[in-house]
């Protein structure tokens, strides 16, 4: 019998995938084609290798580039050239093949800087032709009753395209997808029923980035189409994309706060601190922060650009399903629904019933509201401002709220005592409280959750490495709500005037603690400024939008309660405003915003004691002091300061712009760092979907 001899170890050559071959063949510089007319056929049946592409393409020097490049360029236009074959299988492939050119091409751009991404992939002279011809079945394919896995392969094609240089300004690519937009193509991804999840969050990216680029000089067709986009579902569902990846984030959060053990104080303390921010796991959560900058450019950008979409998120959203869906899509969307997180009834309290939702809300599922999510995210985020990402993120957030704060509409939405929502928000653990999170939030307006928010961040924060960029912002915040109460003569009941100024008044007496160290790292008068008027607007117009007379009698209370703050900071007012400093101006001005609550003071505290003289009490109570205070309103003489209720419209200046930039760089770099085309897998989803091979029209499948 005979018997096979065995090869001994390394005597034999590892066998080599058949694409794998070529792609090697073709990196040597070897005309495969030549002779082989079904050879790009057969080519782009075959299974992409992302990492082999971009693993040969690196290792070549630059003479083994220049022998290559008309074969890279042939590769590129065959891909092309192949995306309008109607075999779904050679598309998919060919796009997958686009996806590693393309980065590879970057990561050959920033190992060798004079190399050129579109003259080393298409050739400087076919650049034009080829780029409109790619854009334009990117187009096609977006549009059209092709499979989900085609176009979420074409998305990633285009990310990819886009986020390979993190200064989008050098980038390339940019300039074509402006000459050729895609815009209305992106937008008919988010306003289909199939396939949204798995796109939208792609779709929404790059309208994002695209309308970054160029924000001044020549028109951004992106960016004039986002502020002009006035379609109602396309909007909700861009809200939607933001909001599942907020309200994701928010879920996760839940999770890890209901896993840590709640023995104590002291406990929770140190495992917020020690495991949240010193380990390890800071580094992940800190990846977390940064992942999610991309939801917010994205808000920020649709907020900042377009009025209409400011009214969206302050309104109740359903799902922007259209009304014809099949019973297989219904049970798709009711469990889509049930993991859906975005709902902040359903991730903290249980109650999966809203009795005060809008009658236009599908009862069938649970109320979601982008500015109940968005807020319940920023109580999040805004808890450790020590990190760079964080303090970036939380800065990014706060400028959305201004811009949702100064917009008639949104306000007058926020405002609805008909529109209630819950709005869980977290709180750091500290020694005069336990509760870290609302367990049970009522319904109220939104507005009431925003200056929850705002007070809990002014109370919170009062600390060494002090963030007053972040307390401007929220204080311009606060303003903006109350000139819009203020004109439109607002009077809500629920709102926590009394925190707000007590909040107002602790950061008053810290600014005056603290005053050594904080002044010479900013301007801290013009922040107490900025906390005095806003106690000023409330003296001096509150008789317009206070609930009840009994609430204006609350602030004078607590105005003369503590007299001694505003004292102390007008006596540190003089002694700066005296000297030769920087901030002599500033100062000067703190002193005249100081007048009003200073004589509010002085006129009622001797009227006070000489009561309390009268009666021989030592402890008067706040029903008595107040009593004395009402009598005695018509001899109180106050100053009418000016423009109170003015601010300065919100605007991309310099300072915002650099900060913006730097913001969108990290969000080109993670969203680079995620993209992974090769994780779908086009083989399998192609066989199992039934979509056909040839594009029709929606009302054919009806």
């Amino acid at each position: 019998m005979s018997t096979r001899k065995r090869s001994t170890s390394g005597s034999k050559k590892q066998l080599k995938e058949k694409i794998v071959q070529i792609y090697e063949a073709f990196f040597r510089g070897e005309d495969q084609a030549s002779g082989n007319s079904n050879f790009w056929d057969e080519f782009f049946l075959l299974k992409p290798k992302v990492g082999v592409i971009e693993a040969e393409l690196v290792k070549l020097n630059c003479e083994q580039l220049g022998l290559i490049k008309e074969n890279l360029n042939t590769l590129f236009s065959k891909c092309v050239f192949m995306l309008g074959h109607e075999h779904q299988m050679r598309v998919a492939h060919s796009l997958q093949t686009l996806c590693a050119l393309i980065k590879a091409g970057f990561v050959r751009s920033t190992v060798d800087v004079n190399s050129d991404i579109i003259e080393l992939l298409i050739g400087a002279g076919a650049a034009e032709m080829q780029m409109q011809l790619l854009i334009e079945h990117c187009s096609d394919i977006l549009t059209s009753e092709c499979p989900v896995p085609i176009k979420a392969l074409c998305l990633k094609m285009m990310v990819l395209a886009c986020t390979g240089n993190d200064n989008i300004a050098q980038n390339p690519f940019y300039e074509y997808f402006t000459q050729h937009s895609v815009f209305e193509s992106l937008v008919h991804i988010l306003c289909q029923t199939q396939g949204r999840l798995e796109l939208g969050q792609d779709a929404v990216a790059v309208v994002t980035l695209m309308a970054c680029y160029r924000k001044t000089g020549s028109a951004n067709p992106y960016m004039v189409k986002l502020s002009m986009l006035d379609d109602e579902l396309a909007l909700t569902a861009y809200a939607q994309v933001v909001m599942a990846s907020l309200g994701e984030f928010n879920e996760r959060y839940v999770q890890s706060r209901q896993a840590e053990p709640q023995s104590s104080w002291l406990s929770s303390l140190t495992s917020m601190v020690g495991s949240m921010f010193v380990s390890d796991e800071a580094e992940i959560r800190i990846g977390q922060v940064k992942a999610n900058d991309a939801g917010l450019l994205a808000l920020y950008q649709a907020v900042h650009l377009n009025r209409h979409f400011v009214g969206i998120i302050a309104q109740s959203l359903a799902d922007v399903n259209p009304p014809t869906t099949t019973v297989e899509q219904n049970e798709t969307t009711e469990e889509a629904n049930q993991s859906d997180i975005t709902n902040p009834n359903n991730t903290v309290g249980g109650d999966k019933t809203n009795a005060t939702s809008p009658p236009t809300v599908d009862v069938a599922m649970p109320t979601s509201n982008l500015m109940a999510t968005y807020l319940e995210y920023c109580s999040i985020i805004m808890q450790d401002t020590r990190s760079e990402a964080a303090y970036h993120s939380t800065k990014l957030c706060f400028l959305i709220l201004t811009c949702v704060s100064e917009d008639e509409y949104a306000n007058s939405l926020m405002h609805d005592p008909g529109l209630t929502f819950r709005v869980p928000l977290h709180r750091l653990p500290m020694r005069h409280r336990k509760s870290l999170t609302d367990k049970t939030p009522p319904f109220r307006p939104l507005v009431c959750g925003l200056l929850d928010l705002i007070i809990e961040f002014i109370l919170s924060h009062l600390m060494k490495k002090f963030p007053h960029e972040l307390y401007e912002l929220a204080l311009g915040v606060v303003l903006r709500v109350l000139c819009h109460q203020k004109r439109c003569r607002l009077r809500l009941s629920l709102c926590p005037w009394k925190e707000l100024w007590a909040a107002l008044i602790a950061l008053l007496k810290f600014l005056h603690s603290s005053d050594s160290a904080l002044i010479r790292k900013f301007d801290l008068f013009a922040l107490a400024t900025q906390a005095v008027n806003i106690l000023n607007l409330f003296v001096t117009f509150g008789d317009t939008f206070l609930p009840s007379p009994q609430s204006y009698d609350d602030l004078y209370y607590e105005v003369i309660r503590m007299h001694h703050v505003f004292d102390n900071l007008h006596a540190m007012a003089l002694r700066y405003s005296t000297g030769e400093n920087e901030f002599r101006e500033s100062a000067v001005r703190l002193s005249a915003a100081l007048i009003n609550v200073r004589a509010i003071g002085q006129h009622f505290k001797p009227k006070v004691e000489m009561w309390m003289e009268s009666q021989k009490l030592s402890t008067p109570t706040q029903d008595q002091i107040l009593e004395v205070v009402r009598s005695h309103y018509d001899s109180l003489t106050l100053k009418l300061h000016e423009s109170l209720d003015a601010y300065e419209r919100y605007a991309e200046r310099p300072p915002v712009a650099a900060f913006l930039s730097s913001i969108l760089r990290s969000v080109v770099s993670v969203i680079r760092s995620t993209t992974d085309p090769s994780s779908i897998d086009a083989h399998r989803m192609l066989l199992e979907s039934t979509a056909p091979t040839t594009p029709t029209s929606p009302s054919a499948l009806n």
